[in-house]
């Protein structure tokens, strides 16, 4: 490095005669220091402080470099700056000015302040850096005044250098190339005008004092010619002091070149070759390159010469930079000299191996280039260097810069790599006072392919986390073909829109202990959740055996199953293998409705994956497995922020040998709600693409159109197509009029759609042994090859008695759960029909020893859960009566607690039957199970009968889901819909005569995909499947996701509770990447923001999240209740969730015009007007709670 070359000897001598000095003209200097040994071996030992009147990484940069000069270092801060990291790296520190005295960058430019600050504290030299001070002549002649020494060039020099229009006019007369454009500074537009009239367009306006980009502009025609010169000269006084600009004729896609200058006292200059600033943003460089790629050799000697010879012509002295712009003709254009140090200068000194702060501050002592062992023919270059600017700036949002502290700061380091820092550590708080930049990361490397790596490689090995970095836009550049040939110029950016494609950092780590953080602070807040598990421990892993005793090796999923037929020959081979099997086979329910049903359908993916090779074994005989669809698609997204497809894509991946069934709601998909036909088409083709065999497809009214829907999107697919018919009441008793007459017409229908298998849905459960035999036995001797499969429910407790009479009866497969998650409303315990079946001809061919084995972990896993559990005690043969299905029995006990009506669920189950009796007594399958329940709890919480309900129909305000079924959006059930109530309780609504899906036209699945990927960010065919289901629900998981990231990871234990403090625990965020967190503390709380810190260990780094403080937010509104009695009151129909007001006070409306809509769980509500009038005293807004009967507004006649 220049200026180090130290006769050691000596050095050595200096030591000891310093040991034994007596002088203490440094009193303040510890005689002892580091510093003060180092300085008696420097070669400008007569210096002995510098002071560097800036700020943020370039005093950090200087600081370094004096420190190996032996000198002492002084800094200068603003108040805004008094805890940034120059202020800390240098051995003094002096606040500018007093508080309040400058503005945060005004400190900055007070130079008196400055220099007073130097002179009191025996500061031999001042620095200036780069921007502020650097390049105003008058602070220079000033120090040099105050008899300091001014590291850079003269003042007159600056005086004639740092003027453009002085610096293009010395280049004239250099005859050095220069772009056309104003022969001097021009102050008014019409001189703009004149110079447009004879060179035309397009032109660049540019400050003459400064740069940066700032009082920049390039106009491209007439129109805006006026504003751009009104904007950049209103820019450049703003951010220079002086508005002065000219005008250049704007060359089109140029690079941009400069030279990099070293000129001593006694005239000689060198320059030490050059670097290609072209990648640049608004004329703010963002990538640099040395040497530049592909230059001529000849365009570059002209340039390096000409440069030289510039500098010369003034007498250069220090650093500087002489600056061009190159054609694509490789003509090559003086543009200026930057006098001072640049931001880019450290690729410089990485490809020569020269110290140009060293140099600087040498030359500013005295030494000469020669003496400095700086000759031009010792200069020489080795290899590339790449510089990146990493700055707290947003890409996704126009380069926006972001504010705010620094949580997590890990940097880049290795072979190759230099970092360039000023306040880019964790703790750091980012002002909007300063520039935005963080850090440089510059790398060298041998070749420029072999650079561009490397500096990719130490990008992605940045952590910064807190604020948005520029970091992702710097891999897409790195990465673009352009920039991988070289051959970028300077609008490259805004000339290629793909660069702000961006894929942003994860950043899981922080985004999950966000998460962590706010259940710490305010609990679970999983919809459903009362309490915490009850088992808190690790699960003991099953070791499986088979029944001779021998261990299997699950350590791979096993690849004997009937899946292998469905892939390997199709459905239709699969359908005559099924129907060929001697024993009776068993779709296992455990991964979907059995966890629905006792569970609330909270269980996680990771708890299935966790057991899933396993299952692969012990279930290798399975007919299938019933893992997907239904309530558990939308409820992933809604109560577990997990993505449904996600969960089928990783389950298939460990159980590829068993079929995996869905249940698929006919023409609704897996809403619950009619959808256009090309919807249900398109997610049947993705599920059957990522994972699902067999689509168990139903309509809830067996309404046999809406059904057809299904079943052809299957067949389309390429999927096993299961038809089904939904059971309900009881076909034994001749008052009811699902008879074996109306069963049959309904299968007869389903084997005319060329379905491969029957499917027998009894969602209720009531479905009673001898009736299974009538059933079934009747459909086997019409269709003896029909594959036939039944699933119940065990609500009654008679599962296993009908399970097996419909084996006997000639069923192919039947429903069962694992036994700890099986029984009431579960489905039948697979152990008990493995016994009843054992020895038969109907055996299911099931190792019951493993089947055993693998309920171990369920039954600890039922314990992780205990949250969920509805709390039923036994079967339930009341079933027989109110018909309620099996998963929707828990929900509504749920439903009922949470909307109050806990206590009165006695009630509710007779209510259930009334309302099912006013439908007109509808097969109860979802979603139609849900509009009688939805009906049920609006009779019990309104204190509505039978018969009120009838006389009151015109006047009550209906749940949604009753009014849509009215309408016949989800089809058209057996005997027609009940009247005069469907038209009275429709009253101007449409009425619908055939299947919904005739009158919906087709999703534009085209444009939600360019709408999702536009909001964010990107959009897989699945995403946009999950959208049309469920728009809100996906839009609120990939809200809640982007905040707290991907939570499947994360063990159930702690995403359902809190760690204990001190308690340590791990998070695999994917194979080989393994956190290990530790819950330190909990801050206090603070009763300004209502925020409290959580402290966390992390990889054994501390980590700090802030956290609001819910409970400390809460506040209590006591509502008044509305007067019945009155008319002119509205009042809330049930307890619930405002989620959208349709007025405001002084609205007009209508009788029947709608209010609010309510949201009590998953039933919604419109509150409409009970007369016309004007809306007054309007007490709710979106997102309050409301009780039973509390005021909405008033209507004022």
């Amino acid at each position: 490095m220049a200026g180090l070359a130290i006769d050691h000897a000596a050095a050595a001598q200096a030591v000891i005669d310093d040991e034994h000095d007596t002088q203490h003209d440094e009193h303040h200097i510890h005689r002892h220091s580091v510093h003060h040994r180092l300085r008696a071996s420097s070669s400008i030992m007569q210096l002995k402080k510098i002071l560097v009147a800036n700020r943020g990484e370039i005093p950090i940069r200087i600081f370094r470099t004096a420190h190996e000069l032996s000198l002492h270092t002084v800094a200068v801060y603003s108040h805004e700056d008094r805890l940034s990291m120059h202020r800390q790296k240098a051995d003094e520190a002096y606040e500018i000015g007093h508080r309040g005295q400058y503005t945060p960058v005004g400190a900055y430019l007070a130079g008196d302040e400055i220099i007073k600050i130097a002179l009191a504290h025996q500061v031999n030299m001042i620095h200036p850096g780069y921007g502020f001070l650097s390049e105003n002549a008058e602070f220079a002649r000033n120090v040099e005044k105050a008899g300091l020494i001014f590291v850079g060039p003269s003042p007159d020099t600056i005086d004639a250098l740092g003027d453009k229009v002085s610096a293009r006019r010395l280049a004239i007369k250099c005859d050095v190339p220069v772009v056309p454009g104003t022969p001097g500074p021009v102050e008014r537009f019409e001189e703009v005008k004149e110079f447009t009239d004879q060179y035309g367009f397009p032109i660049i306006i540019k400050a003459a004092f400064g740069g940066g980009g700032r009082g920049m502009r390039v106009v491209r025609e007439q129109g805006t010619l006026k504003e751009s010169f009104e904007r950049a000269t209103s820019e450049a006084k703003s951010a220079f002091g002086n508005g002065t600009v000219f005008v250049e004729r704007f060359l089109d896609k140029p690079k941009h070149i400069e030279v990099q200058l070293l000129g001593d006292n006694l005239g000689n200059v060198v320059h030490l070759y050059e670097r290609d600033c072209s990648v640049q943003r608004r004329h703010q460089k963002v990538v640099e390159l040395a040497p530049a790629k592909d230059l001529p050799q000849e365009t570059r000697e002209a340039i390096l010469n000409d440069a030289v010879r510039l500098a010369k012509s003034v007498n250069y002295r220090n650093a500087g930079t002489a600056e061009f712009l190159v054609d694509q003709q490789n003509r090559y254009y003086f543009i200026e000299i930057n006098p001072r140090i640049q931001v880019e200068h450290t690729i410089t000194e990485e490809i020569t191996g020269i110290d140009l702060v060293a140099a600087q501050i040498q030359i500013a002592a005295g030494a000469s280039l020669e003496q400095l062992g700086l000759t031009q023919d010792s200069i020489s270059t080795r290899g590339f260097a790449i510089q990146c600017r990493i700055t707290t700036e947003d890409p996704a949002n126009g380069f926006a810069p972001d504010t705010g502290k620094i949580e997590v700061y890990r940097s880049a380091g290795g072979n190759g790599v230099r970092l360039d820092g000023g306040n880019g550590f964790a703790g750091a708080i980012i002002t909007p006072h300063y520039d935005s930049m963080l850090v440089k990361c510059s790398c060298h490397g041998s070749t420029y392919e072999i650079v561009r790596r490397k500096m990719l490689r130490a990008l992605v090995e940045f952590r910064i986390r807190g604020v948005k970095t520029n970091i992702p836009f710097l891999i897409k550049l790195l990465t673009n073909p352009t920039f991988i040939e070289g051959t970028c110029w300077t609008t490259f950016i805004d000339d290629t829109p793909a660069l702000f494609d961006l894929v942003g950092s994860q950043n899981r780590a922080q985004k999950l202990l966000a998460y962590l953080g706010d259940l710490a602070v305010n609990g679970s807040q999983i919809k459903g959740q009362i309490g915490e598990p009850k088992f808190k421990g690790d699960i003991i892993m099953p070791v499986l055996h088979d029944s001779s005793g021998n261990k299997v090796d699950t350590s791979q999923p096993c690849q004997k199953g009937w899946r292998n037929i469905i892939v390997k020959e199709g459905p239709e081979a699969f359908a005559k293998a099924v129907r060929a099997n001697k024993g009776t086979l068993i779709m296992d329910t455990t991964w979907r409705d059995a966890h629905q049903s006792l569970l609330a359908t909270r269980v996680r993916t990771v708890d299935m994956l966790n057991i899933a090779t396993e299952t692969s074994h012990a279930y290798s005989n399975a007919w299938a497995l019933e893992c997907w669809g239904g309530a558990t698609f939308d409820v992933a997204m809604r109560f577990l922020y997990e993505d449904p497809w996600d969960r089928l894509r990783k389950m298939r991946k460990l159980v590829p040998n068993i079929p995996f069934q869905m249940l698929l709601r006919g023409a609704n998909g897996v809403a619950y709600s009619s959808l256009p036909d090309n919807a249900i088409f398109h997610f049947v083709e993705q599920a059957k693409k990522h994972g699902v065999d067999i689509f168990r497809v139903f309509d809830a009214l067996n309404d046999v159109d809406q059904l057809e829907v299904g079943v052809k999107a299957v067949l389309k697919a390429g999927g096993v197509a299961e038809a089904t018919v939904c059971y309900s009441g009881d076909m034994l008793n001749p008052k009811k009029k699902y008879n074996l007459e109306y069963y049959m017409n309904v299968v007869d229908k389903i084997v005319a759609m060329g379905a491969h298998v029957l499917g027998i849905k009894d969602m209720a459960g009531v479905l009673k042994p001898r009736a299974a035999t009538l059933l079934i036995g009747a459909i086997r001797k019409k269709y003896p090859d029909l594959p036939i499969h039944v699933h119940t429910h065990d609500s009654a407790g008679t599962g296993v008695a009908s399970m097996v009479a419909c084996a006997y009866a000639g069923a192919d497969a039947v429903d069962t759960a694992i036994d700890s998650m099986s029984g009431m409303t579960s489905q039948p315990s697979v152990g008990a029909l493995l016994a009843s079946l054992e020895g038969t001809d109907h055996d299911p061919g099931l190792d019951g020893h493993m089947v055993r084995h693998l309920d171990n972990y369920w039954a600890q896993l039922r314990l992780l859960y205990s949250p969920f559990e509805a709390g039923l005690t036994g079967p339930d043969p009341e079933v027989y009566e109110h018909e309620i299905p099996g998963g929707q029995l828990t929900n509504l006990i749920f439903q009922a607690s949470q909307q109050g009506l806990g206590e009165q669920w006695a009630q509710t189950k007779k209510a259930y039957e009334q309302a099912n009796d006013l439908l007109g007594d509808i097969v109860k399958v979802t979603p139609t199970s849900k509009v009688v329940g939805d009906l049920a709890q609006f009779m019990v919480s309104n204190n509505l009968s039978y018969d009120d309900v009838l006389a009151k129909a015109e006047q009550l305000d209906f749940p949604s889901s009753v009014l849509e079924f009215f309408e016949g959006l989800m089809g058209q059930p057996y005997g027609g819909f009940p009247e005069p109530l469907r038209s009275q309780a429709l009253r101007d609504r449409r009425k619908m005569d055939k299947r919904p899906g005739a009158y919906l036209e087709a999703v534009d699945l085209v444009k939600v995909k360019a709408d999702l990927k536009s909001k964010w960010g990107d959009a897989t065919e699945c995403d946009v499947a999950s959208y049309v289901m469920y728009p809100k629900v996906f839009e609120d998981y990939k809200k809640f996701t982007s905040k707290y990231g991907d939570l499947s990871v994360l063990p159930t234990r702690y995403f359902l509770a809190r760690p204990e403090v001190g308690e340590e625990f791990h998070v695999e965020l994917e194979k080989g990447k393994v956190l290990i967190l530790k819950l330190l503390a909990i801050g206090p709380l603070s009763e300004q923001t209502g925020l409290r810190e959580v402290f966390y260990e992390m990889n054994g780094e501390g980590r700090t999240v802030t956290v609001e403080d819910q409970h400390a937010a809460v506040e209590n509104v006591s509502r008044p209740k509305a007067d019945p009695t009155d008319s002119s009151q509205v009042g809330s129909p049930m307890a619930g969730v405002v989620v959208e007001v349709r007025v405001h006070d002084g609205s007009d409306v209508m009788k029947g015009d709608p209010i609010a809509v309510l949201s009590a769980m998953k039933m919604e509500m419109v509150i409409s007007a009970p007369h016309s009038g004007k809306v007054s005293h309007l007490g709710v807004r979106e997102g309050d709670s409301v009780g039973a009967q509390d005021l909405v507004c008033k209507l004022v006649k």
